[in-house]
């Protein structure tokens, strides 16, 4: 555990110990190609790093050696086609292991990467493209990636340098081919904390998706999520079930698990089949898992005492709400109880059940020492005992805090609206007991978190608008026993169309083909009006769209985050 000792410096032994004695020697010029791929690819280099297979039953095992060598290829190639630091490069590449070597490499030469899920369709690529300036995409040979890449590019002209991984496409560069012929040559880069290293867009209630920009110790703050919430340890096996387009895959599927020595599973599928994925956690031992609620609650359906969990030491669940029966089942199958935790797209992991006893089902835990977390009112007072309120950060707008973000890139309106005061304001509302345990209540604002994805109301409605048989609209989560929540859209019709079962499959559809498939709305209802002021936000709305497509300005991003609306009206909807 060289890397651990170097950056923590040793062991706890207690929750009180961590919490008051912790420490992160972070320095200034920290980057994980070098830092951690490289070193242990010189110190351990056989040392296990990733184990992928695939529905065809393929399977690749890299060691840090690989990893550090096939980086360093990747790099030389990136450079090549003058991609450098501080260049955005958007990656879509599914749960490929080309993700791995791709986005070491670019941490390598200073470049800021920005993953992406495949589910995007091409007026997503194009916002994301042109609100970050993306350069260059390196992108999944399979579904329809590329199609809707190309038809972005049209409308997203910084965009020049495009890789496929898998496959070969005119106009297109080979990344499998160049990687091969690559020397592995390139110029290393100095990286320092104001230094951008990764852009995850974050989805919101109001205006489209923000990018929150993280740093290079964003990597190394990930070591509180891996040691003390996964408990990863050298020789270890850890499954984190998230697609390389999803923070979750930082979290669980790279940074941390590396830090602490342990291999990363992948299992490269499309569709989620309980038994295909416990089949593997029971073939390939692994010993500590991470997946949203969902999971659990599919697995719980399973007759469990059909697998062998005996190399399972910790389960963990983030992402959503876990219900208290389905963590009980759990651990009546299993004896191991699902540890919860609390963190977001601009931070590490912040709340946690942690290693060292059997945590509280149902809680969040207790807050990480690499911030100073707790609960407060709106007049910025420290909520009582069992009173709720919002979880904030306390944290000086003007430096710079491992793990947490640097800033909604190219925005700082929407930055301001959540870090000032001397706090960050998380957005989401909790309380604490007598103990000092965290307990979830919801989200301020309304975003719905659906089978583990987090997507905005405002996108959603976005695209129903576009459609001429809706009049206004109003998007909501209603509960689901097994996705937590569902995305529900509640409907008033224009003259003309009436409701019917084939319509509510019409623009299920619509939905579908306009932005990500998983932001469709499940539940639809017709109603004969909104109460306001949800009808005035999508008359606006609707008024907006029809200017833009009188000046042939259709495909441009509308924003309406000046538009203040009450979270009591979501009431009617749920």
């Amino acid at each position: 555990m060289a890397l651990f000792e170097k950056y923590v410096g040793r062991k706890y032994t207690s929750y009180e110990d961590f919490s008051k004695n912790f420490t992160l020697n972070a320095p200034d010029d920290f980057n994980f190609g070098y830092d951690v791929v490289d070193k242990l690819g010189e110190e351990q280099p056989d040392l296990l790093a990733l184990l992928w297979t695939n529905l065809e039953g393929d399977e690749r095992r890299f060691t840090f050696a690989d990893i550090a060598r096939l980086s360093d290829k990747a790099a030389a190639m990136f450079q090549k086609q003058g991609i450098k630091k501080g260049d955005r490069v958007m990656l879509i590449l599914k749960r490929h292991y080309q993700f791995w070597i791709a986005i070491v490499a670019l941490h390598k030469i200073g470049a800021v990467v920005i993953p992406a899920t495949h589910l995007l369709v091409e007026k997503d690529i194009t916002y994301r493209i042109n609100a970050a300036g993306i350069s260059a995409v390196v992108v999944t040979a399979q579904e329809r990636v590329a199609d809707e890449t190309d038809k972005a590019q049209a409308k997203a002209p910084e965009l020049k340098t495009k890789f496929i991984v898998g496959g070969k496409r005119e106009g297109w560069l080979d990344f499998d081919a160049m990687l091969e012929e690559s020397d592995g040559v390139y110029e290393k880069v100095t990286v320092c904390p104001s230094d951008i290293m990764l852009i995850y867009f974050s989805s919101g209630t109001t205006g489209m998706p923000k990018m929150a920009a993280h740093n290079f110790h964003y990597a190394l703050a990930h070591i509180i999520t891996a040691s003390f919430w996964h408990n990863n340890e050298h020789g270890g096996l850890h499954l984190t079930v998230s697609d390389s387009g999803w923070g979750k895959c930082a979290w669980g599927k790279l940074y941390g698990q590396w830090l602490a020595e342990s291999a990363v599973f992948v299992y490269d599928f499309d569709n989620f089949v309980p038994q295909n994925l416990l089949a593997m956690m029971e073939k390939y031992g692994i010993t500590s898992f991470c997946a949203p609620p969902t999971i659990y609650r599919y697995f719980i359906k399973e007759d469990l005492s059909k697998y062998d969990f005996s190399k399972l030491k910790y389960a963990m669940a983030a992402g959503e709400a876990l219900n208290p029966e389905v963590s009980e089942q759990f651990y009546k199958a299993t004896g191991l109880r699902i540890r919860e935790a609390f963190g977001q797209t601009e931070t590490v992991l912040s709340l946690g059940n942690f290693i060292w006893d059997d945590g509280i089902p149902g809680s969040l835990g207790m807050p990480s020492p690499l911030y100073d977390i707790n609960v407060y009112n709106d007049d910025g007072t420290v909520c009582r005992t069992g009173e709720s309120g919002e979880v904030c950060i306390k944290a000086d707008e003007n430096k710079i805090y491992p793990g947490l973000f640097l800033s909604y890139y190219r925005n700082p309106e929407a930055t301001k609206a959540v870090w000032h005061d001397g706090f960050y304001h998380t957005g989401d509302l909790a309380w604490r007991d007598e103990r000092g345990v965290f307990w979830y209540v919801g989200r301020a604002d309304d975003v719905i978190k659906t089978s583990g994805y987090r997507v905005g109301p405002f996108e959603v409605e976005s695209a129903l608008m576009e459609h001429p048989a809706v009049l206004e609209t109003a998007i909501t989560g209603v509960p689901h026993p097994d996705r937590g929540q569902v995305i529900k859209a509640t409907i008033v019709l224009a003259p003309g169309y009436e409701p019917s079962d084939a319509l509510v499959k019409e623009l299920q559809n619509y939905v579908k083909n306009a932005t990500a498939p998983y932001k469709y709305p499940r539940v639809v209802e017709f109603v004969k009006e909104l109460p306001r002021p949800s009808a005035e936000r999508s008359a606006v709305l609707r008024s907006v769209r029809k200017t833009q497509k009188t000046n042939n300005k259709k495909d441009e991003p509308v924003y309406l985050a000046h538009f203040s609306f009450t979270h009591k009206y979501f009431k009617y909807f749920r």
